[in-house]
């Protein structure tokens, strides 16, 4: 029998983490079952500075092809990464993923095999996932299970506040520059209506202080 040759470990490095939006996605599969009992897959992505659920897709089959066609989807109405951390599926390492990635000048980063802690944004959201949508719902079909999957993706991102983000949601996050959507209620809220004129004393009237 042939002995296999012995091969260094890896080298044991931190992941660089997300400074900013659309700077580093993570992604990944989840499997569930129809109502019937056939098994359908589930690509769940998400941007790990955010913690946005970028984009989930549901379908019997899953190949390294539909992968990149999702993502050129995703890339149609939102900037696409420098950088994609996934495992060593057989999805993510071919050749389709691979010219998607070679094409749009973005990096795959690959984690250590058996090391599904290196993930650990997108282990955390479709643990919650699992826990919250398909550990509670029946899914007739698989376009029932994209309709219920879509759903809970909108309640993620929009209702549900996060505490690594200051207890704001995915998209109440203010970019760059911009203030957060509470921010801008709160003003909006102070400010004078059109037709009120402020009272003038001796002094003009400020309105330093509301916000």
């Amino acid at each position: 029998m042939r002995q296999r040759r012995k091969r260094g470990s890896y080298l044991r490095v931190s992941l660089p983490t997300a400074t900013q939006a659309n700077q580093r996605w993570s992604m990944d599969f989840v499997a569930d079952c129809l109502q019937d009992g056939r098994r359908f897959r589930i690509l769940t992505v998400v941007d790990q500075f955010t913690r946005e659920a970028v984009f989930i897709e549901a379908a019997l089959s899953l190949s390294g092809r539909t992968v990149a066609m999702a993502l050129n989807h995703v890339a149609q109405t939102r900037p696409v990464p420098q950088t994609i951390t996934v495992d060593n599926g057989a999805e993510f390492a071919g050749k389709d993923l691979d010219a998607w990635a070679y094409w749009r000048k973005v990096k795959v980063d690959f984690i250590r095999p058996g090391k599904p802690i290196e993930n650990a944004y997108i282990e955390s959201f479709n643990g919650r996932l699992r826990e919250e949508c398909l550990n509670q719902e029946l899914f007739e079909s698989i376009e029932d299970a994209r309709e219920k999957l879509a759903i809970w993706r909108k309640d993620y991102n929009e209702s549900r506040p996060h505490s690594s983000l200051g207890n704001l949601t995915p998209g109440n996050l203010p970019k760059p520059g911009q203030p957060s959507r509470s921010q801008q209620r709160r003003s909006s809220m102070c400010q004078w209506p059109s037709s009120w004129v402020p009272v003038m004393a001796s002094e003009p009237h400020s309105t330093t202080g509301l916000v």
